[in-house]
């Protein structure tokens, strides 16, 4: 099985990452070619577990590994809070990654879509304390996934703190990390709800080139009680079309780039 796509297959992916299911007339409409080459594509994806077949269609495979959480309510408000935008950021982000990049993942739900939004991709090195961006990658043979180790320190997370992953991170460096927050405001910074978490966070920071913060605009003036940098740390800011002209200008004013999706 050849572990890189085809252009053509690299289009569909897209496209059906923006839609979730498409038929095969709008797979055909989005990136043209001939219906029997549209299928040939589909089975390919299809074994890469990439994507499931339809009558007439396709739809991406969502992950199984979410089934145990599946009714802690909990874990059911975090995943659909925000989802579309969410969706949308993720995609985003995931265009700005190149190939050979060595890229972080933070734990935290927006930045799962990012990962998400890289299965099909391949000459990628990925560095994550999320147990589930881990899983989600682990099958995709143009990834390669370091999982930081450390301990889950509190129920129904995915998130790995602790020495030992800040001992791993102490010898890796990234090219982006992007990074997943409760709470972005420009005076009090990028925060999340756990000290120990907080601490991995900064320092995959400290180990990157450039940090990008993949936020819902609900996130925006929000703090939460764990401090992970100040603004000036940040150089993008990756939002949704809901947050007003007014945020976008007190981050930009503090030297943060801004892109709404």
């Amino acid at each position: 099985m050849p572990t890189e796509l085809n252009g053509r297959a690299e289009k569909i992916m897209k496209f059906l990452l923006r839609e979730g299911a498409a038929s095969i007339e709008e797979i055909l409409n989005e990136v043209g070619s001939s219906a029997p080459s549209i299928r040939r594509d589909l089975v390919l994806l299809e074994n890469r577990g990439l994507i499931r077949r339809t009558h007439g269609g396709a739809t991406l495979v969502e992950p199984l590994l979410y089934e145990p959480f599946r009714y802690d309510r909990s874990f059911q408000a975090r995943e659909q809070r925000y989802a579309e935008e969410k969706r949308r950021i993720g995609l985003a982000a995931a265009e700005l990654i190149q190939e050979h990049e060595t890229i972080g993942l933070t734990a935290g739900t927006t930045a799962t879509l990012v990962g998400r939004s890289l299965r099909h991709r391949h000459h990628l090195q990925v560095v994550t304390n999320a147990i589930n961006i881990g899983m989600e990658l682990c099958n995709q043979p143009g990834i390669r996934t370091y999982l930081t180790g450390g301990a889950v320190s509190w129920a129904w997370s995915f998130s790995l703190t602790g020495n030992a992953a800040l001992s791993f991170l102490n010898d890796v460096y990234m090219d982006k990390v992007f990074l997943s927050v409760i709470g972005f405001d420009t005076e009090r910074g990028a925060t999340t709800l756990e000290a120990d978490e907080a601490l991995v966070f900064r320092k995959m920071l400290k180990q990157s080139k450039q940090v990008i913060v993949v936020a819902d605009s609900s996130k925006l003036g929000a703090v939460s009680p764990a401090f992970i940098c100040p603004v000036s740390d940040v150089h993008l800011l990756i939002t949704d079309t809901g947050a007003t002209d007014e945020d976008v200008a007190l981050f930009t004013s503090r030297g943060v780039k801004v892109v709404r999706v």
